[in-house]
Formats: structure tokens, C-alpha cells, sequence
């Protein structure tokens, strides 16, 4: 059964969203990219846009747009590179995720435009100086320690390493070398992020990407299996991931907390037990192809466009890489409200109230 987000009374805190395809709401519809999804279906249970595309990689709501939901926002944070969004940072917040986009500058080549996370970090300091002009330095310290920032990125920098497009990125580094290299970097970014003003950080690790359609078809892994080679070397880099935010907080708490989210444990537990949850399928891809070149889209006509599943709510993956609005809203909802086998130190919940 599908968990009910509560909604929350309290009045919402800004929200300032980065990351990948798993949390961009736009920004790569103004981008040049191979890693669009600006096209239908994509976007057609999305009931603020009636149906049409926004550029969410779902059918649906992000994570990110459910979180806000459940803790009081009437709307959501905005793309950064769209025009005219400035203003919603002093309230809303804004999303500066992008699809295709990791971790290190150079993963995601192949696709062309992507935003990197670092560049997705100077864009935040452009909005740091329109919040700043806006209220004054005192004043935008004071909101922006009540915001929450959330950071789930990683998985495209996984993928690129067993895929490179890149002859930096290749299986020529070990995989210790290549996990301790993304913390490092994920590290020095988040750090950044504390130096402008962040106080309260989600930092969401990489799910089990062995278990997605893409690298299950180009595995050539049979049903109900995973990558175990992908999945090891990403539980290894979420654990060296969780003893740096630990450190983190040994650091800086109680004045900055940083907040470590399982998501690999969270969607290995809907896969693995996906009956329980309402779905019947937790292979296939809803939409796209479970062979290359694994497309969503809706031609002009029955012949020319991507074959969609008929109950959406029944699949675990809207497309070869991404979970429908239905598995989104399970994570969301044990983000939320989880155990510290889930989020840890605090759940989602427990920190929009942190140190108010």
C-alpha cells in the first residue's frame, strides 16, 4: 500500500534543490543536451502542468516536489535557468539540478549540456547575492539557516565509470580510487555550500543502479537480478560517503547539520518487496525500451511512439533509468518520516524544525 505524505501546517521553509535527472525540474529544457525530457509522456500524471512536459524525468513528481509538498509549500523551487526566477529565492527557493550532470565537471560529456555539480554551486552564489541585495547580509544569513538543501547526485558518475565516454573515467582506476575521489569532491562541495550559508543539508547517496533497466539490459542480466558488481562499488562509495557526513556533523553540529539519506537501501527494499507496495512490476520500464536505445516518446502516432504500460502506478520505473511518481512518493515519504536505518541523524521531518 502506498504511504499518505501528511501534510504539515508549519510554514514551509525555502528549498534549494541540486543534483541529476533524479531531481531536475527544467533546467536541461534550456540547455543544449542529449538529456531532455521535454517531450510527452514525460510529465503526464504532473497535475500542475495538466499532463504536459516540464522537463521532469517522470511521469510524474520528483522526491524533491513531494518533500516540499508534505512540509507546507504551495509550490515548487523553480529552474534556476529559467528566465525570471530570481525573486523566488527569497521564498520559495529554487532547483538548480541537471540531468546528465555528476559529481566530477567531466561526467556526462556524451550528453553535451549538463550543469555539473560545482557550476550548479556558483549559480546558487548568484542567487546568495539577489537575497543578499534584497534583505541584507544579516537578514539572508538568518533565512538561509532555515532553508533546507538537498543534494542527490552521484549516479551518473557511476554510470560513466562502467560506461565511460571519457578516457579519464575509465575502469583503469580502481574502484577504491574512483569512491574516494567523488567523496573528496563531493566534499569540498558541500563545504562550499556551508561557507554560503547552508545550514541544514540533505545529501542523498546513489541507489542501486545494478537494478535499473539500463544496466540490467546492457548486462545482459536476467530477471529479478542485479549488477553485483555495480551495486558493490556503490554500497562501498555510500559508506565512505555516511562516515564523511559524520564527520561533518562531528564538526560542525549543533550550529550546521548534514543529513545522510539511503536511497540505496530505501528503493533496493521496493524492488526487492515491490508486491507489498502496490506494484506489479519492478523490471521493465514503463515507457522507452527495455533494449537501446531505452527512448520515452510520444510519436504522431501509435506506430512511432515509445510503448507506455497501462497503469503507471504499477511499476517501480517509469524509463530505463528513473522511478515513476509512485516509488518517488514511497521515498519521499521514508525520507520524511524514516529510522536512522533510513535518514540519519534526523529524518526530513524532524529537520525543518531543526534549531528553530
Amino acid at each position: 500500500m502506498l504511504h499518505v505524505l501528511p501534510f504539515c501546517s508549519c510554514a514551509a521553509a525555502a528549498t534549494f534543490v541540486f543534483g541529476d535527472s533524479l531531481v531536475d525540474v527544467g533546467n536541461n529544457n534550456f540547455l543544449f543536451t542529449l538529456s531532455k525530457a521535454d517531450s510527452p509522456p514525460y510529465g503526464i500524471d504532473f497535475k500542475p502542468s495538466h499532463g504536459h512536459p516540464t522537463g521532469r524525468f517522470t511521469n510524474g513528481r520528483t522526491i524533491s516536489d513531494i518533500v516540499g509538498e508534505a512540509l507546507g509549500s504551495n509550490s515548487f523551487p523553480p529552474p534556476y535557468l529559467a528566465p525570471n526566477v530570481e525573486s523566488n529565492a527569497t521564498h520559495i527557493g529554487i532547483n538548480y539540478a541537471s540531468g546528465a550532470s555528476g559529481i566530477l565537471d567531466a561526467t556526462g560529456t556524451l550528453f553535451i549540456g549538463r550543469v555539473p555539480l560545482s557550476k550548479q554551486i556558483n549559480n546558487f552564489e548568484e542567487s546568495r547575492r539577489y537575497i543578499v541585495n534584497a534583505m541584507g547580509e544579516e537578514n539572508a544569513k538568518r533565512f538561509l539557516k532555515k532553508a533546507i538543501f538537498s543534494v542527490t547526485i552521484g549516479s551518473n558518475d557511476v554510470i560513466n565509470y562502467f560506461q565511460p565516454s571519457i578516457p579519464f573515467l575509465s575502469k583503469n582506476i580502481s574502484p577504491t580510487i574512483f569512491q574516494d575521489y567523488l567523496v573528496s569532491n563531493l566534499t569540498m562541495n558541500l563545504q562550499r555550500l556551508h561557507k554560503l550559508g547552508a545550514r541544514k543539508i540533505v545529501v542523498v547517496g546513489v541507489g542501486p543502479l545494478g537494478c535499473i533497466p539500463f544496466i540490467r539490459a546492457i548486462g545482459l542480466i536476467s530477471r529479478g537480478k542485479c549488477s553485483v558488481e555495480v551495486n558493490t562499488l556503490i554500497r562501498k562509495y555510500n559508506k565512505k560517503l555516511k562516515m564523511e557526513i559524520d564527520r561533518l556533523n562531528k564538526e560542525m553540529r549543533p550550529k550546521a547539520i548534514f543529513i545522510y539519506a539511503n536511497s540505496y537501501d530505501v528503493f533496493r527494499e521496493i524492488i526487492l518487496n515491490h508486491e507489498q507496495y502496490g506494484f506489479e512490476n519492478s523490471d521493465k520500464p514503463c515507457c522507452g525500451g527495455y533494449f537501446p536505445p531505452f527512448v520515452c516518446y510520444k510519436g504522431k502516432n501509435a506506430n512511432t511512439s515509445s510503448v507506455m504500460c497501462d497503469d503507471r502506478g504499477k511499476y517501480v520505473f517509469w524509463d530505463a533509468y528513473h522511478p515513476t511518481e509512485a516509488a518517488n512518493v514511497i521515498i519521499a515519504d521514508k525520507f520524511l518520516n524514516g529510522d536512522p536505518t533510513v535518514i540519519s541523524p534526523i529524518n526530513i521531518r524532524h529537520l525543518h524544525n531543526y534549531g528553530s
